[in-house]
């Protein structure tokens, strides 16, 4: 599907259009550059519990995750315990999968592990735009690329887990390394 115009009279994506919490994400956040270790960390933990889920589930409790995980600032969840985890398995604000838990905070522990900036490492997949055709319609937008590929690589070489190629191409599309706004839509590059 190609975009569709809003009741605002703005076309976008056809995925953002409705509801509302879609449409705020697409046209505030969704495919503009996120820097930052805390930025990063945060989306790239979502983008976790997000797999196998809905984005409006993960969207909708990102409030109650933020307030789960420290804000997603990796020093601070790097040090979570039993305790913690006990307290984020018993916390209905948030997705409840024990897999995922021990994962942001294994993948914390690998954010303080690594010998560069979480920033400069993720960034570094980005593919250069001129390189990529801007997708007409949503079908035309890959599950995973290449680079997306190499990134879950290379973030499980050190120690980051679930973190896939379709996990890791969601990721970069989140955080503008990567823009898949379809043609039409008003935020197309």
């Amino acid at each position: 599907m190609s975009a569709i115009v809003g009741e605002d009279g703005k076309p976008r994506c056809s995925w953002g259009a409705d509801p509302p919490d879609y449409r705020e994400y697409h046209d505030t956040e969704w495919g503009k550059p996120v820097h930052g270790q805390h930025a990063l960390f945060e989306r790239l933990c979502l983008e976790s519990f997000q797999s196998g889920l809905s984005w409006l589930t993960i969207l909708r409790k990102r409030p109650a995750f933020r307030a789960a995980f420290a804000e997603f600032d990796p020093r601070r969840v790097a040090e979570f315990d039993e305790r913690d985890r006990q307290r984020l398995l018993s916390d209905r604000g948030i997705v409840r999968n024990r897999a995922k838990i021990d994962a942001a905070i294994g993948n914390a522990r690998a954010v303080l592990e690594l010998d560069r900036p979480l920033d400069e490492l993720l960034w570094s997949f980005a593919p250069d735009p001129a390189t990529r055709t801007r997708p007409a319609t949503t079908a035309e937008v890959p599950a995973s690329t290449p680079e997306s590929a190499a990134m879950a690589t290379r973030l499980r070489g050190r120690g980051f887990r679930f973190l896939g190629p379709v996990t890791c191409y969601a990721l970069m599309q989140a955080t503008g390394m990567i823009d898949d706004h379809v043609a039409g839509c008003w935020l197309a590059r």
